[in-house]
């Protein structure tokens, strides 16, 4: 099963262009394919549904920034999904050892 520690983090995740990019194309590459325009729709999607918590910091000279953060909520949605993953890569796993047996 993929390392979803990035997901279970109780450390906010900054969302920016530069760190989202970053993400895209280092540490998520393998698993996600996304385009950045299309990940704070979805930041806010989630936090509309109660599965995040977003929350504006400003800093003087710098621009502000939203942090996110998993509710109990969205980690109960998580491990769900992660265990609905891992039937399906079990799942897979089985048909594809059943055809090379």
């Amino acid at each position: 099963m993929p390392n979803s520690s990035f997901f279970r983090s109780s450390k906010p995740v900054r969302a920016t262009a530069t760190k989202s990019a970053n993400l895209s194309s280092n540490a998520l590459a393998a698993l996600f394919v996304f385009h950045v325009a299309s990940l704070y729709p979805l930041l806010y999607r989630l936090e509309r549904r109660g599965w995040l918590r977003g929350r504006w910091v400003e800093k003087n000279g710098q621009r502000r920034r939203r942090y996110y953060r998993l509710t109990r909520q969205g980690r109960r949605v998580l491990a769900s999904q992660l265990r609905g993953w891992h039937e399906f890569v079990v799942g897979i796993n089985r048909i594809t050892e059943a055809e090379n047996a």
